[in-house]
């Protein structure tokens, strides 16, 4: 969410002031997530119900979560309420003083109970002039692992719990984390292309990848599923929800929708299960016809996903580090990020 050089989240102030984006925002909860769904009964199905179920022990969403947990610390220590209030002589008492130098920002600068937008501004937050005039790429990744505040902080973990440890178990710690690594960055370089008045922070365009890689796997692996109908429509329902939630002011969609595409294109190439008949390769009869480890219409997604996957990255980058501004080549995408209704405007977004 797009907030005031000093607002974070539910911004107050004028057209004038400079904004930080919160990715995911804090202030609401995300619609839950559909059941995994069940492989077919076949005759091969004892193969496969073991091919589906958990392989592996999450550690790594774990430890994506200590790592964004631990900064947040860190970002709260770094921002030291008490210090910089009485250097600047402002307004205003900090939130749980009690905590000392991790105390939060007043609420009106910040009510999301966390640091201020020069602290995160200063510890890698996202924002267009750093990244292009400056060269500062790296902001690009390290704004995926800074948060506004505790609430927004503690929205997005909890969504990270009930996504990624699912999908780890499933398909291991390297496929989904560069999965949410990459998506991260996707939705970064959308966000960067798109909004240049506002700063941001968050993790939410990577988790917006994860769900668009549980929507793609569905599809590569079609053919496996019994329940693939009712777990798709519910999927599309929980993504559109949170997109259309994304359209509220001062939330950075752009991030979301970039993320999503990435993670996309990442579950066709990351994603795809082998057919039955290879998992079960060793109980089948001596010559037994079988070719290949994957289905053809696999293989083709495959590759057109790479292609994409690898065009959609070498495209926005160039467009972001030419300085061209995305408004100019899609005039109507600024809808995603804000729509205007009675009782709210967009004009300052």
């Amino acid at each position: 969410m797009a907030v005031g050089d000093d607002d974070l989240e539910n911004r107050m102030s004028a057209a004038k002031d400079r904004g930080i984006g919160s990715r995911g925002g804090g202030d609401r909860n995300r619609i839950g997530l559909p059941p995994m769904p069940v492989a077919l009964s076949s005759s091969s199905a004892e193969f496969g119900d073991n091919a589906l179920s958990s392989q592996w022990t999450s550690w790594l969403v774990p430890v994506f979560i200590a790592a964004n947990v631990v900064l947040f610390v860190v970002a709260m220590f770094v921002n030291n309420c008490p210090k910089h209030f009485e250097s600047h002589r402002l307004r205003g008492h900090c939130v749980a003083d009690f905590l000392g130098r991790l105390s939060f920002e007043p609420l009106r600068s910040n009510p999301l109970f966390g640091p201020s937008s020069h602290t995160l501004e200063k510890l890698g937050a996202l924002e267009w002039s750093k990244v292009v005039e400056k060269k500062e790429g790296w902001r690009l990744l390290t704004c995926i692992w800074l948060h506004a505040g505790v609430i927004h902080l503690a929205a997005n973990m909890l969504s990270l719990v009930f996504i990624g440890i699912r999908l780890e178990q499933q398909f291991g710690f390297v496929r989904i984390g560069v999965i949410y690594v990459l998506s991260g960055i996707g939705g970064s370089i959308l966000s960067s292309l798109f909004i240049r008045n506002s700063i941001s922070v968050g993790a939410s365009g990577a988790l917006f990848g994860l769900l668009g890689s549980m929507l793609s796997e569905l599809f590569t692996n079609w053919t496996i599923y019994s329940n693939k109908i009712a777990a798709l429509l519910t999927l599309v329902f929980v993504i559109l929800i949170n997109l259309a939630i994304g359209i509220l002011p001062h939330v950075d969609n752009f991030a979301h929708v970039g993320g999503f595409i990435t993670g996309f294109l990442l579950g066709f190439i990351l994603l795809a299960r082998p057919q039955f008949k290879w998992l079960a390769r060793e109980h089948m009869p001596r010559g037994t016809p079988l070719r290949y480890k994957y289905k053809p219409y696999q293989y083709l997604l495959w590759l057109l996903s790479l292609a994409l996957l690898i065009a959609w990255f070498v495209v926005t980058l160039m467009m972001l580090f030419r300085g061209e501004n995305g408004n100019d080549h899609c005039h109507w995408c600024r809808y995603l990020r804000c729509v205007p209704t009675s009782r709210w405007s967009c004009d300052d977004i």
